[in-house]
């Protein structure tokens, strides 16, 4: 298992936070997903033959943010 940190634009509450780790536990590959609305950090544990960091990026855009 990897792990990785984004850079997330635009969380500002539980909704956001459930919509962005909603969208990312979705994707196959990924075990964890953790949003941080203080830092606008997610953390990200996944099988990386599974799911690439695009993917993760595309899914958390697709939800209206910006990852940095």
């Amino acid at each position: 298992m990897e792990k990785t940190t984004f850079d997330v634009q635009g969380m500002t509450c539980g909704h956001c936070k459930m919509s962005v780790e909603g969208a990312l536990k979705k994707l196959d590959g990924v075990s964890a997903a953790e949003v941080h609305l203080e830092t606008g950090k997610v953390d990200v544990t996944f099988d990386e033959s599974k799911v690439n960091v695009e993917v993760m990026k595309e899914a958390i855009e697709e939800q209206g943010y910006d990852v940095a």
